[in-house]
Order: structure tokens, then sequence, then C-alpha cells
């Protein structure tokens, strides 16, 4: 059995890793020139969006031999909406540093891999096909699923974000749905170390969202933030990313080719984050190869996951500003923290299960 794998991502690396530690060495091609070797930003791992995990760290240490370490625990979540703050309190989950940093969680990924990677790999899929038994595809995005029509496309999204210096408090994020800053988006701020933190707005490519230009509400968030933080925040860098497609492979595994990360289509619809999701789709990919397990079948909770998201995104387009201030405001307090902390039900699943016939009465309706 010869594997080639394609990109040295976070999906790709876990990939990898397995495969070693149970005795087959795939090869890695990677485009850039080295891992990680892209922008900078900050995400997290949110607790709520990985029941019934309670802690994705722990979970990929200790079930899967993964080892990392974020940059921060989060302690405290602030959620702002146009009139209304809610903040959250206790273990949420943990903030990690993605791109050109020596603890990215790419970063730290490589140096756990005992794997071959060739870098400014110009090798495509069709030659890695001819050329080695099993082919997994961990590309980042969802291009070569769409080119083997295999892919389906929900929405895509546009993001803009920066790296700014100031005084954070490490163990906290805020995050903004405010359709005023982020029109059916959203906004973060996620801190690096108490003198660095990432800021980031998104925008679904919505057709009543088609003549927004996100460089004017990128400024205004900048404004907000800058006002609600009471700090100058520089900017020492930036990134900008337009129409990043978010879907869904049809099928995970085709043949002798196996789809993994974004590629597969890990993000989730909702918040736009979808880190463990993408390493444990490393992982399972590498257990079927290795006999010790069916990847369709351990896929099977995951994609459900993201079929609960885009529930929840469909609906975050139909809510409006006064929607999401009674959100906001009923999340403050007891209900907030319970929801958020609670260990015995999986929130996305239930809240997908509770837009869903809000999302069939809105479409009923339109049409």
């Amino acid at each position: 059995m010869e594997i080639a794998i394609m990109g040295a991502g976070l999906s790709g690396l876990a990939c990898a890793i397995t495969l070693k530690k149970n005795g087959i060495t795939p090869t890695i091609f990677e485009k850039r020139s080295k891992v990680g070797d892209r922008f900078v930003n900050g995400e997290v791992l949110l607790d709520i969006f990985s029941r019934p995990v309670h802690d994705c760290i722990a979970s990929l240490s200790d079930e899967y031999g993964i080892y990392l370490q974020p940059t921060s625990n989060i302690q405290r979540m602030e959620l702002f909406s146009k009139n209304e703050q809610a903040i959250i309190e206790g273990h949420l989950g943990f903030t990690n540093v993605r791109g050109r940093e020596r603890d990215s969680f790419e970063s730290q990924l490589e140096r756990q891999t005992k794997s071959t990677i060739h870098f400014n790999s110009q090798k495509t899929y069709e030659q890695l096909l001819s050329e080695y038994t099993h082919v997994v595809i961990a590309t980042g995005d969802g291009a070569y699923a769409k080119e083997t029509r295999n892919f389906r496309e929900d929405f895509s999204v546009s993001i803009q974000g920066a790296t700014v210096e100031g005084s954070f408090d490490r163990y906290t994020v805020m995050a903004w749905v405010d359709y005023d800053l982020s029109p059916y988006g959203y906004c973060f701020l996620i801190p690096y170390s108490e003198k660095e933190a990432c800021i980031s707005l998104a925008i679904p490519d919505l057709p009543k969202n088609a003549d927004l230009n996100i460089r004017d509400l990128w400024k205004l968030f900048y404004q907000k933030v800058r006002s609600q933080l009471k700090q100058e925040l520089p900017i020492t860098d930036q990134f900008q990313i337009t129409h990043y497609p978010i879907g869904i492979c049809l099928k995970p595994r085709i043949g002798n080719t196996f789809y993994i990360g974004n590629c597969f289509g890990t993000m989730m619809p909702f918040m736009g984050f979808g880190q463990y999701t993408s390493i444990l789709s490393g992982v399972y990919a590498a257990y079927d190869l290795c006999g010790m397990g069916n990847y369709e079948e351990l896929m099977a909770p995951l994609r459900q996951s993201y079929e609960d998201s885009l529930v929840l995104r469909r609906a975050m387009e139909q809510i409006s500003n006064e929607g999401l201030d009674r959100i906001i405001r009923s999340l403050h307090g007891y209900w907030g923290e319970k929801l958020f902390q609670t260990k015995t039900i999986n929130p996305l699943k239930v809240a997908s299960y509770l837009m869903r016939p809000f999302l069939k009465m809105k479409k009923g309706v339109t049409s």
C-alpha cells in the first residue's frame, strides 16, 4: 500500500501521524514552501460545538495520540448584538494560532510528523492517483472535490481580519452578531497573548449582501472595537479571503480517494470554525486505511454536525437585529451558562431541531 497525502494542513498531518503510528508511512505533497505558509489568524475550539466531547485538546491527546498546546483556555466569552451584551463564564474551550507561527497548530503537528513532506509540489491529483495506490486529498478547500463532482456548495463567505497590538485578557474571547457591522455574519476578537490579538469580520456572500463593500464594513468594525476597548489597536498584519466556499462532500471516499478536512467539509457553516472536526477527519481516514474502521461510517456524526450547523446558519439569515438582541439578552446569566456548561445535551443538535420548523414556516411565507 502506497499512500499520498495532498496537503500539509491540520487534516493531512493528522492523517500522516496516525498512519505512521500504525505502521504505514505515507508521503505528503504540499504546494506551499512550508507548513503554515499562510496568513496568521486566531481561531477557537468551543466545547459547545464538539459535544459529546467536552475538551477537544484532552480528547485528541488521550484518544488519538495527537498533542496540541493551545495559546489559552477560554474562561470568559463576551457576546454583543446591536443593543445587548451577554457574558458567559466557565471553561468554554481554547484559543490557538494558525499560520506562519512557530506555535501554530500546523507547526505543532509538523513536529509530530515522521513522514516525508515534499514542499513546493506541483503534483496534481491525477498524477498522484497514477503513482500511488491511495490518495488522501487535504488541500484546505473544496476545489478538488468540486472538480470530481463530489461537493455540495451551500454558500460562500468573505472574511477580513488583522493582528492588532494592545492590552488583552488572553482568557477572554469577544464576538459580535450585529448586522450593522456584519450583515448575517459575525465578528471576533481572539487574543494571542496579553499584547496581541486577532480581530476578524465574516459575511456570507448572499444576494442581499451583493452591494456591500467588506472594506467599508471592516472600517466600522475596527472603529467599534477600538471604541469599545478604549485602545488604539495598531494593525501589524492583515488578511482577506474572498468567496471561500462552504459545503460538504457527497461521499467522503470514492474508490481509493479520501476527502478530508475542508476538502470534505469540516468548516461549520454557523460560526465558521471546524479545527477539531478537520483533525478527526484525518484520523478517521487513516483508521480506514489501516483496517481499523470504515471512513464513511466514522464521518457520519461529523456530517450530521455540519447539517445541524447549516440549519443555524439559515436561521441567522432570517433573524433581524431585534431578534439577535432577544437571543443575546436571553444568554446573559443563568441560561447562557447552563447552555454552555451542559454535559448532558448537544446544544448544536437541540438548537438545530428547534429551528427547523421556524425555517419551514419562513419558506412557506416567502413562497
